[in-house]
């Protein structure tokens, strides 16, 4: 959203970029098209970056974008005892991880896990009905309660409260050789979430422009998950969630250099009590 709003509201023109924004399929497509440099900035899963870094891959995350993204929606007309399959996407993001560490505290054995090529997918599993429960982002979660398909039952930060989602990432060259560019996409997109806390109604309209579902389950979802550009400062949560990817097996080794605030601390210093 913050990026959205801040092509919406010209803050990027505002810095002197020009900025085009794209839509990719899926979070998987994305670290090559930044690698080849088809594209030079994008919001992605802060995971999947660290999982880039991890096998040597020079991505850097640069300013926070959501924040407990994650939820567990249940069918409506299943209770939650009776839980048998869990749609889920690919290994390694933070659905997955979010699934995947949240099954103990719901109490759920012998699960079987309804593997779906994306987010989207494990979606249509649920409301296909050909799964009990599914992990998904937000604003979708919002929006099945709002059409009473399904119903809330646990959220990232019930596990990791402060975790990272979607995040603002570049390349470490990017970084070394066009630190003004770099400056001034964090300096917009800070503008655009600041925008999205100020004025949620308007942010959700623009938002569904490109989300494609009613404003209003965007607005709902805000209740729950709004940006937070600090939200790569939240450590504990992040080295949480990094435990579990390699006890998982999702990494091979600890990442390293994936993380560089040092343009947002500048520009917009680190305060717990901002909700953004």
């Amino acid at each position: 959203m913050p990026g959205y709003v801040a092509d919406a509201k010209q803050f990027f023109r505002q810095q002197d970029l020009d900025v085009r924004v794209t839509i990719e399929p899926t979070a998987w497509v994305v670290p090559q098209k930044l690698l080849s440099g088809d594209v030079h900035f994008a919001v992605m899963p802060w995971t999947r970056v660290a999982a880039a870094s991890a096998k040597g891959e020079p991505l850097v995350l640069v300013c926070g974008s959501g924040c407990e993204e994650a939820a567990i929606v249940l069918r409506r007309g299943v209770t939650q005892e009776n839980v048998r399959k869990v749609a889920i996407p690919l290994r390694g993001g933070i659905k997955d991880l979010t699934a995947r560490g949240l099954i103990d505290t719901l109490g759920w054995k012998d699960i079987e896990w309804v593997r779906q090529p994306s987010g989207d997918g494990a979606i249509l599993a649920l409301v296909g009905q050909g799964a009990d429960a599914a992990s998904m982002v937000e604003p979708y979660a919002s929006m099945l309660e709002g059409l009473e398909i399904g119903k809330v039952l646990r959220r990232t930060g019930d596990l990791w409260p402060g975790a990272p989602g979607c995040s603002l990432a570049t390349t470490a060259d990017r970084i070394a050789n066009q630190s003004s560019v770099v400056e001034r996409m964090v300096k917009a997109f800070v503008q655009g979430a600041c925008y999205v806390a100020e004025h949620p109604d308007e942010s959700a309209e623009i938002a569904s422009r490109h989300i494609g579902i009613a404003p209003r389950f965007i607005r709902a979802a805000l209740a729950h998950c709004r940006p937070n550009v600090h939200a790569l400062h939240n450590r504990t949560a992040m080295d949480a969630v990094l435990g579990l990817m390699t006890r998982m097996k999702y990494l091979e080794r600890p990442p390293a250099n994936y993380l560089d605030t040092t343009v947002l601390d500048a520009i917009f210093p680190f305060q717990k009590r901002r909700p953004i």
